[in-house]
């Protein structure tokens, strides 16, 4: 078996590294791929990168590809391969199974295909056949269905590698960081080179202690599989246990010979069970007397009382999961403090989600690494701490230095833009003046300043003004439009710090005042899912009505700045009207047709959390009781009940979602499919004379006129985009009556 191929499988992101580590083992062949890192060569191989790769998720050895057109053409092939060389009639076997543009895109099938073609060659052979066992299985077979093939490989890990071993099951912290995660934000960071000349590692919120044991490990030259006793290999008929043995001995020599070059590591936590947990992980790693670990809040923590200086790395949390928003924004002003009063001269890694506030650290970044932390994506921030960093300069436990004082701030130097930043900078410069100014002269006090203008910087950038008890305040919300796929990663998470670094400064707004979302295509009712916990209500002002809008918690604010000519258009034709408002969001129309003069007014929407936050809007105008009623039901379902009860309304808006398959409703919703069943339904309740406004925001929209041909269809999209929003056609409007 001297001519294999393997495939280490790793998070996204960190191929690049999985690829020179696999190259640092002597390997051949090494060739990064999507998600892994492929590479050649003996048994020999597979075992040494099990053994001691950081930072792969699985190690693979590809067996044979076979025609995988369907699922019977992939069982004729599996059940054709020679099983009996790799698995006893009497052992076990479970499959993964993993589909990429195949035709077999039922995975659970695909697997239960290829369990049977395995069992079905055994019993036509021995007229016997292994049995099932998912949890710990003699050999493990991993299927990838891409195209009309699939590969066929063992799984030499058995359990995923990150799983070392010092970590005892449903005994850890909420959210711990994975291993070979914590070693790429290590390795990017350049610990290797840090700890070799001596610098020590300082984790402030050490949770279980990750981060601090894979540095030492590192640093030690321990093997990051060497505490493993079960591997994917162990009962494969193809294992060579000599080999095993040899590789295990060598790992166990280099591991003595290291762990007098590992370099102080020191790491706390403010919350208890974390310390507890990380001691007890420290111990079973072998690193007691050698990690240090206290509670302790992270302002008090210091650096090693001698030595060069060296790392600070930490993982702070980053999602509604850990904390309060508000929470982790302090959090992240305190961590840049005692950066800045106790590191001087040291590097820093942070491993965050919420790249938006890595600004308030005060820490110029060095350089930034994308990875994927499942699957949301993340960042590592390498950042060098403003000052110099000690020898043999003594600190008490204050952090004083020589001087006797600790400096309260630092001043940052800002990190430099590139030319494409200055360019992005100046065109919202100029919007901001020229739209600023219009903005002035026709009393709009919320309104879209950028919007994808630059093609490399693609975000729509709003601004906000408070009313009533928020009056004087300003906010800035900042969508990120998801990158085409063919931008790099890295490259648009590159320009998203540009634009967080450049925003305040252009808009004059301080950077606790703007609210950064990444915005994704989105499906039906999935654009007003909840993003965040923060619950950040603030009131505004459009045409002197009042409006509560929430800058964090959903993709969209509450107020759709496109409709704000819509909403003026309602506004003027509900005098004395009986008003309906379908898929009604916060209900804002109906606000402002409350405020036109409408007799009364019925709100419906599917959610109940924004019927309420429609009854607010209501009450923040001072239009409530009977004469204003908020529906919950699906619009379809409604419409059906109103007709048959004999309702009418003289006026009606409707803005559906493109796409909705809700729980609440039966079957789905599509706008391009659906409008016309809609429109039909809608006219069954409207009164002779009373006109319908719809609207939609699906790009490439058609009306189908041919089917409506008895009603009067009026195309008024034009009337009805602001001219904040004439750079993108961002809707499709009718006035519809009967002809």
């Amino acid at each position: 078996m001297n001519d294999l191929t393997f495939f280490a499988t790793c998070p996204r992101g960190i191929e690049g590294l999985l690829a020179h580590e696999l190259r640092s083992f002597g390997l051949d062949g090494v060739h990064q791929l999507r998600a892994g890192v492929a590479f050649t060569g003996p048994l020999e191989s597979g075992y040494r990168a099990c053994l001691w790769s950081r930072l792969a998720a699985r190690v693979l050895l590809n067996l044979t590809s076979v025609p995988a057109g369907d699922p019977d053409e992939l069982h004729a092939g599996v059940m054709a391969m020679p099983w009996e060389d790799h698995l006893s009639v009497d052992g076990t076997l479970a499959v993964d199974f993993t589909s990429a543009r195949s035709p077999i895109t039922h995975t659970h099938y695909g697997a239960l295909r290829v369990k049977d073609a395995v069992c079905d060659r055994f019993r036509d052979r021995e007229d016997r056949r292994p049995s099932v066992d998912t949890e710990a299985p003699d050999v493990r077979i991993n299927v990838l269905a891409r195209s009309r093939d699939a590969v066929i490989s063992i799984d030499l890990s058995g359990t995923a590698l990150h799983r070392r071993g010092y970590r005892a099951d449903r005994v850890q912290v909420e959210a711990p960081l994975k291993e070979n995660l914590a070693a790429a934000v290590l390795l990017h960071a350049g610990w290797p080179s840090i700890a070799a000349r001596g610098g020590g590692f300082v984790d402030p919120m050490c949770g279980s202690g990750t981060l601090g044991i894979e540095a030492a490990w590192i640093a030690g030259d321990v093997a990051p599989g060497s505490m493993r006793e079960q591997w994917g290999f162990s009962k494969w008929l193809g294992h060579d246990r000599d080999l095993w043995y040899r590789l295990g001995s060598e790992a166990e020599e280099r591991a003595d010979a290291g762990r007098v070059n590992i370099p102080p590591i020191l790491l706390s936590d403010h919350d208890p069970r974390a310390i507890g947990v990380a001691r007890d992980c420290i111990e079973r790693a072998g690193l007691t007397g050698i990690v240090s670990v206290t509670g302790a809040d992270l302002t008090e923590m210091r650096p090693p009382a001698t030595g060069p200086a060296g790392l600070v790395a930490v993982n702070p949390p980053y999602g509604e999961r850990l904390g309060e928003r508000e929470d982790v924004r302090m959090l992240h002003e305190r961590l840049g403090q005692t950066l800045r009063t106790s590191f001087p001269g040291w590097r820093a890694a942070v491993f965050t989600a919420a790249i938006d506030l890595i600004p308030r650290l005060g820490v110029p970044v060095r350089e930034t690494h994308e990875l994927y932390n499942g699957r949301i994506p993340t960042s590592v921030f390498v950042l060098d701490v403003p000052g110099t960093g000690h020898d043999d300069t003594r600190r008490d436990d204050t952090g004083r230095d020589g001087t006797g004082s600790v400096p309260e701030s630092v001043a940052v130097p800002k990190p430099s833009m590139s030319m494409q930043a200055e360019q992005f900078a100046n065109r919202l410069r100029k919007n901001a003046k020229h739209l600023g100014k219009w903005a002035r002269r026709t009393g709009v006090t919320c309104y879209r300043v950028y919007d994808a203008d630059l093609p490399d910087y693609n975000v729509a950038i709003d601004i906000y003004a408070g009313a009533a008890d928020d009056e004087g305040r300003v906010w800035v919300h900042i969508a990120e439009y998801a990158p085409p796929a063919e931008i790099e990663p890295s490259t648009a998470r590159r320009r998203l710090e540009e634009i967080l670094m450049v925003t305040p400064e252009v808009l004059g707004v301080p950077e606790t005042d703007i609210s950064l979302k990444v915005r994704e295509r989105k499906r039906g009712s999935e654009q007003y899912e909840r993003v965040d916990e923060s619950g950040e209500a603030h009131t505004v002002a459009e045409d002197g009505l009042l409006f509560e809008v929430n800058l964090t918690d959903y993709l969209d604010t509450g107020l759709f700045l496109d409709h704000r000519s819509t909403r003026h258009t309602i506004r003027e034709l509900a005098q004395g009207t009986r008003f309906l408002n379908l898929f009604a969001y916060t209900g804002s129309l109906s606000v402002y047709a409350a405020a036109g003069g409408a007799k009364w007014t019925v709100t419906v929407d599917m959610s109940r959390t924004y019927l309420d936050w429609a009854r607010r809007n209501m009450r923040l105008n001072g239009f409530t009781g009977p004469s204003h009623r908020h529906d919950q039901a699906d619009v379809t379902t409604w419409l059906g009940k109103a007709a048959s009860e004999g309702q009418e309304f003289d006026l009606i808006f409707i803005d559906p979602p493109t796409f909705s398959n809700s729980k609440r409703m039966e079957g789905t919703f599509d706008v391009q499919r659906d409008h016309v069943a809609l429109l039909r339904d809608a006219m069954r309740v409207l009164a002779p004379g009373g006109s319908i406004i719809f609207s939609n925001n699906r790009s490439g929209f058609k009306m189908d006129t041919d089917a409506l041909a008895d009603l009067q269809l009026k195309d008024i999209t034009a009337s009805t985009i602001p001219k904040d929003f004439e750079r993108r056609r961002v809707h499709t409007t009718w006035r519809i009556e009967r002809a």
